[in-house]
């Protein structure tokens, strides 16, 4: 690498470079060595194929007595379930809100069936769009926000 700090413009050698990274790992003693990578100390010296480890053979299991299928439930456990309460009753709509609800009928109506007004297509679609978009919107301005106590600090859930 030091190829590169003399010269800046000139070509660098990279597998010099390569090869000093690498003689410079090699020398750190933190550098782990998996076991397969040590060599021998000599040629002659070479791993034993009797201290191998033998492959072990299948034996064959003893079925358990009992199993997790075989787990039936006590009658205490049967009788602790839970039972949500009944919801309470979902409120009367109001008049306007039926009718937003109608304005979004008529302009589904008139977009998907244009022949119902007795127009022409080019009328009825756009007509049903605004429709549709319209009642949406009517809706949402109707929503019913709830009343904000003096204690509260802005935050809504």
């Amino acid at each position: 690498m030091s190829t590169r700090r003399d010269n800046a413009d000139g070509p660098e050698d990279i597998d010099a470079a390569f090869a000093e990274i690498v003689a410079d790992l090699e020398r750190d003693e933190n550098f782990a060595r998996w076991p397969e990578d040590r060599e021998p100390a000599g040629e002659d010296e070479r791993p034993d194929t009797a201290t191998e480890p033998k492959p072990v053979e299948p034996t064959s299991i003893e079925p358990a007595d009992s199993g997790p299928r075989d787990w039936t439930p006590t009658t205490a456990e049967e009788d602790e379930h839970y039972v949500p309460p009944e919801p309470p009753p979902l409120p009367t709509p109001r008049v306007t809100t039926l009718a937003g609800i109608a304005v979004i009928v008529v302009g589904v109506l008139f977009a998907l069936v244009p022949g119902l007004a007795g127009l022409s297509g080019t009328v009825t679609l756009p007509l049903g769009l605004v429709l549709i978009s319209g009642g949406i919107g009517w809706l949402l301005l109707r929503l019913r926000q709830p009343p904000r106590s003096s204690d509260d600090d802005g935050a809504q859930v």
